[in-house]
């Protein structure tokens, strides 16, 4: 990065958090602070609900699942569409009907305290660990690729967001929202463009298509029946399903921004916007990937794209092993390449059979080279175990400051920080709410006036703000990024759904028989994540529909103790 690029994202993200603390200057009463004006329109709504989801996570990750995975990571999102309709059709009008801050205070209506309690802790638990990723994630691959010190990066971009979080309240989130999905967007199509141009002279669209499905990069969809894959149309489809209707159903970061529509169609309108929406978003993100895997056939990728495991085998030229690991994936690829430049020349003379067998030696050729880097990982594993190669995490980054111009780089970089800033503010935002209205005025101060409670709320966002901070400072990830926020969620949304699917469906049920489910079940799905292979994205049904029958089983002991109890009474 050189000077243009820095200004062009000091000025983007700075100027945005500027604008957001002066446009909610006036806003100092708690309803306003916590729920917004009332009077924000569906499509404010719909990017206020989008960005908070698509964190900087989704921006460098994804892109280098489509790299390395092709389009199969769309099946995590099938269930999207059908999880917000669901929300809004049942979910949305009970929020609406009881006037709630959070989600959470409809367990204590239909249940009782401690199931409110419950509920909260369950979002407190896994949301405060979420931000601490979702500060870490784009701190930890920047700094890595551009040299920047990862502790002044966590810190530098978690002490804006608190900042502005802190001041605005939910309609700064919400205001800043708008501008910072702006710049991503603007950026990524940027960035494909600028991709497309840099493809071959001469490879067609119907070239590239081809090329990406004899790599199977294309194959979306796989219908096979094996729980231990990791994504599948089932697992999607059905577990997809509860992990999103979990996520934007009880999740308070997501509930808080759409309960702040000024009528219940327009908070729907907003919902259904990312139900049409978020599945061709996602397509897109991972095309990019797609697209870097063709460009990469034609230009020599590095070994690893992990730049903290690059820096490792540059400083260690002499292991015999790392360099003829080396040279064999630089003659493997080369070869593919070479095989590559003659399937398009017997494409272009319409000599099907040898574009047929040039294109068999290109696939040969690249899964050679595909074995030496699998070789070279155990390798780099074998001599230092701290140096993981997590490739998906730094595909997109490293084709962006090897190949696109400066200014474009910089809007890049402000892309991700934009992303990273929009949906750490909602999650601070999300987790001052709830701990003032469910824990500080629940419990410690019943009778705290609005103007008390505003300055517990904003005491609650800058902790929670410092909190994440210090976990993203402690934290080393070994997952993809991308799949380690998702796996989080998995593990505790679903019985966080059970809760509220219970709430709204099985009225038989009480306060005691679905607390004690729900901890029954959050333990079963502990112990099923530690002991077993199948993929995460089984674990919200699993929580959910272990939650549900738990309570039924639970309170059906209870009436028949009851029962008889009076019987001898």
């Amino acid at each position: 990065m050189n000077t243009l690029d820095l200004v062009v994202l000091v000025v983007s993200i700075l100027g945005i958090a500027i604008y957001g603390v002066w446009s909610t200057r006036q806003k100092r009463d708690l309803k306003a602070y916590l729920k917004g004006s009332g009077q924000t329109p569906w499509f404010a709504i719909g990017l206020s609900v989008m960005a908070t989801q698509a964190s900087a996570i989704t921006f460098l990750s994804t892109p280098g699942q489509g790299y390395l995975g092709g389009l199969s990571f769309i099946q995590v999102y099938f269930g999207v569409p059908i999880a917000l309709i669901i929300i809004a059709i049942f979910f949305l009008p009970n929020f609406q009907k009881l006037n709630v801050y959070t989600a959470y205070e409809f367990l204590e209506n239909r249940f009782d305290s401690k199931t409110r309690l419950l509920g909260a802790g369950l979002f407190l638990l896994q949301r405060g660990l979420g931000a601490g990723l979702t500060i870490y994630a784009p701190a930890i691959v920047l700094t890595s690729v551009c040299g920047w010190p990862l502790n002044l990066t966590i810190i530098v971009s978690g002490l804006i967001v608190i900042i502005y979080t802190v001041m605005g309240g939910s309609d700064a989130v919400t205001v800043t929202q708008k501008y910072q999905l702006g710049i991503i967007f603007i950026g990524m199509m940027t960035a494909a463009c600028m991709l497309i141009a840099k493809l071959p002279h001469g490879l067609s669209l119907s070239d590239t298509i081809d090329l990406a499905g004899g790599f199977h990069k294309l194959n979306a969809v796989n219908f096979s029946t094996n729980v231990n894959e990791r994504y599948t149309f089932w697992s999607g489809l059905l577990g997809g399903t509860f992990l999103m209707l979990s996520y934007f159903g009880t999740d308070q970061s997501q509930v808080q921004r759409y309960i702040s529509g000024s009528s219940i169609r327009e908070s729907r309108l907003g919902l259904l916007f990312n139900a049409v929406c978020k599945i061709p978003m996602q397509f897109s993100i991972l095309s990019i990937g797609v697209l870097m895997f063709v460009f990469y056939q034609f230009q020599a990728p590095p070994l690893f794209f992990d730049a903290t495991a690059n820096r490792f085998l540059q400083t260690h030229q002499n292991n015999s092993a790392i360099t003829s690991y080396q040279n064999d994936f630089s003659v493997a690829r080369g070869q593919a390449r070479t095989h590559l430049i003659s399937w398009l020349q017997a494409r272009r003379d319409g000599n099907k059979e040898a574009a047929t067998a040039a294109f068999v030696a290109a696939a040969s050729a690249e899964q050679s080279a595909e074995l030496v880097r699998v070789a070279a990982t155990k390798e780099l594993a074998r001599i230092n175990p701290d140096a993981k190669a997590n490739d998906a995490d730094y595909v997109f980054i490293t084709f962006i400051l090897r190949e696109l111009p400066h200014g474009v780089i910089g809007l890049l970089m402000a892309a991700f920080f934009a992303a990273a800033l929009a949906s750490k503010a909602a999650e601070l935002n999300a987790l001052g709410t709830c701990s003032t209205i469910d824990f500080y005025r629940h419990l410690y101060k019943k009778d705290a006036t609005d103007a008390q409670s505003l300055t517990a709320t904003k005491w609650f966002t800058a902790l929670w703000g410092f909190v994440a901070i210090g976990f993203a400072l402690c934290a080393n990830l070994a997952e993809n990024l991308i799949q380690a926020v998702n796996i989080l969620g998995s593990i505790f949304y679903g019985v966080m759904l059970g809760l509220f699917i219970v709430g709204f469906f099985v009225k038989q049920v009480k306060g005691s028989a679905i607390f004690w489910a729900a901890l029954a079940a959050q333990m079963l799905v502990f112990i099923m994540y530690f002991n077993l292979t199948i993929s995460y994205l089984w674990y919200p049904l699993i929580g959910c529909v272990a939650c549900v029958c738990f309570s039924l089983i639970l309170q059906m002991l209870i009436n028949n103790q009851q029962k008889t109890e009076k019987e001898y009474a």
